[in-house]
């Protein structure tokens, strides 16, 4: 290793800048209580050598399945896993939900060392189906390890732990999700002010509060995030709970009363973590966590088990798989939601969702008259483009720009309305207002049907929540209840035999 203990996978100009090695060099506490006051006072904090050392010692120290996954396995199958691809080329596993690496100041040889680690654990864990912490995890972990099959081991030694009064990280989608639901509690109780702030300023708060884990692992920078996991690895989950509580605090105090950066307080609150170094030191920010009288952790066990079953009893036990994933390249597609409360409803969808990539990562609309959204419980219904049965409400574009559209919107007679043709898109209209023509739109955090004035479907980017309400688009009631959790979602797609 090069001094002052960096090994081969860290980028030592950005390392040197963003923590310095002036700490002590060795620790020889062995009592528990004190080792905890060391960590939350940052003792081995400001040496890198001597939190190598406290990592391999702590973790060394967690109960472990009998067969557990150690160095040796990594080394016999990270090349069968691999093969001939260059680290920075491998896909991640699915588990970790397309979460990216943080750098963590690794250089490009310790970005691809991550990727290999990762898929080299879902090999050997093929029960974890649900872990976007582990990225962040592995990644700092491998600036204290001597090379790739040791991290290895450590991280899957954390994954393995089988103390059940010592939760580490979340393994599935359920257990995340009840997480994301405890934290609201928690912070409906102990950051009242806050909690009143996201109601105010978000749709749907659930969704700010399914943020939190990616505010520490993958937001905080690495000097916060290394002093978050120092006091983890010694207390275990609850930590965390209160490093995110404090830093909901934080931002609150500094963002009340001020207008908001954007119009989604999920980003202004990433960007708030991001930059949390101009607001507030690693120290204080533990300060402020540990000064939160928390329930106690058996009391917050059970309050995650209450979610838990109250999520099994709803039907949200998996994550839905990515939905343009699977539905790019087909046209029409056929969506169908089933709610928890046993209510069906969809859309019928004229474009092809790739479409959504012509805009650049931005939400944008596209889509053609042809779509139409549906009720099917209780009762059906269907409610197509308002322009055709409102023809009223537009008129073609000029005929010199599209010659053949006149015979087929021309709207003199009584029955236009019979011979406008949904086939045409918005563009080929003198709208006097886009409301009337947002179709569809889908981004990485959500999928909207019908726009203008309210939005006929709105469904979470994980597939689990949605509201429905009018739309100027279809002019349509609310498909099922106006907030409502998802059972199940299915689409059909069709493609044309030609472009097979």
């Amino acid at each position: 290793m090069d001094a002052p203990g960096y090994n081969c996978f860290v980028d030592r100009d950005r390392m040197d800048a963003a923590i310095q090695d002036l700490g002590p060099k060795e620790l020889s506490c062995t009592d528990v209580q004190e080792l905890k006051q060391l960590a939350r006072q940052g003792y081995w904090a400001h040496s890198y050598a001597l939190r190598g050392k406290v990592y391999q010692r702590l973790i060394r120290d967690i109960p472990c399945r009998t067969v557990t996954p150690d160095a040796s396995v990594y080394s016999d199958i990270v090349g069968k896993i691999v093969g001939q691809h260059s680290g920075s080329s491998l896909p991640l596993p699915e588990f970790v939900d397309n979460t990216q690496v943080p750098s963590y100041c690794l250089n490009p040889q310790g970005e691809g060392a991550v990727r290999k680690i990762l898929l080299c654990i879902a090999n050997q864990f093929p029960d974890v189906s649900f872990c976007p912490a582990l990225p962040a995890v592995v990644a700092l972990l491998l600036h204290y390890s001597m090379d790739e099959a040791e991290c290895f081991e450590k991280a899957c030694r954390i994954l393995a732990c089988n103390d059940p009064s010592r939760k580490l990280i979340d393994q599935s989608f359920l257990a995340f999700e009840s997480s994301c639901m405890t934290f609201g509690d928690l912070v409906n109780k102990y950051c009242q002010a806050a909690h009143k702030l996201m109601v105010a300023v978000s749709e749907d708060v659930l969704q700010v509060y399914a943020d939190w884990q990616r505010w520490l692992f993958g937001e905080l920078p690495l000097s916060y995030f290394s002093r978050v996991f120092d006091v983890f690895l010694v207390e275990g989950y609850k930590v965390l709970y209160r490093v995110a509580l404090a830093i909901l605090k934080f931002f609150h105090k500094v963002r009340a009363g001020q207008p908001l950066e954007s119009d989604n307080v999920k980003q202004d609150i990433r960007a708030f973590v991001k930059d949390i170094a101009k607001t507030v030191s690693p120290e204080k920010l533990l300060e402020k966590a540990f000064a939160i009288r928390l329930f106690s952790r058996k009391e917050i066990q059970l309050l995650q088990m209450a979610n838990e079953k109250a999520l099994k009893q709803r039907g949200i036990t998996v994550k839905q798989k990515r939905f343009f994933l699977h539905c790019e390249g087909h046209e029409p597609t056929v969506l169908l939601i089933k709610t928890t409360q046993k209510e069906v409803c969809g859309a019928y969808l004229s474009t092809d969702w790739a479409e959504r990539n012509k805009f650049g990562g931005k939400l944008g609309f596209f889509g053609t008259g042809e779509c139409f959204v549906f009720r099917l419980q209780p009762e059906v219904q269907r409610y197509e483009w308002v322009v055709i049965k409102h023809p009223e409400l537009t008129r073609p574009v000029s005929s010199e720009n599209t010659t053949s559209l006149p015979s087929l919107c021309h709207s003199a007679s009584p029955d236009a309305s019979d011979r406008l043709s949904p086939f045409l898109a918005a563009r080929h209209f003198n709208l006097p207002s886009k409301t009337e023509s947002l179709f569809m739109a889908g981004g990485n955090d959500c999928l909207i049907i019908g726009g203008g004035g309210g939005q006929a479907l709105y469904i979470d980017g994980d597939l689990n929540r949605g509201r429905t309400g009018h739309c100027d688009t279809f002019n349509n009631q609310p498909l099922c209840s106006e907030n409502f959790l998802i059972a199940a979602v299915e689409a059909w797609g069709f493609q044309d035999p030609d472009t097979q």
